[in-house]
């Protein structure tokens, strides 16, 4: 299993039990529309550290960034295996 898979299999059930003190149940409790605003800023932060000179927080915004995409796609029924999917057959 992949990380991504790992992830959205954690974020499922997060979303499932909406365990006390979990991000994953704040953010979804917020929202489609949060979650949406959410992930531009995390879009945002990803491109801002790409760009700055020493880069050296560019990986911690893109895992912020992917677990808010994760997190999305499952408060909209979907998961990001979806996505991944669709990346396989543009490849093949």
């Amino acid at each position: 299993m992949s990380v991504l898979e790992e992830l959205d299999r954690v974020v499922e059930e997060r979303l499932r039990t909406m365990p006390e003190g979990s991000y994953t149940a704040h953010l979804a409790s917020r929202g489609l529309g949060y979650v949406a605003r959410k992930l531009g800023e995390e879009a945002v932060e990803t491109i801002v550290a790409a760009l700055s000179e020493d880069g050296d927080r560019l990986a911690e915004e893109a895992a912020d960034l992917l677990y808010t995409l994760t997190v999305l796609m499952r408060v909209r029924g979907m998961s990001i295996v979806d996505a991944l999917e669709v990346l396989r057959g543009r490849m093949g």
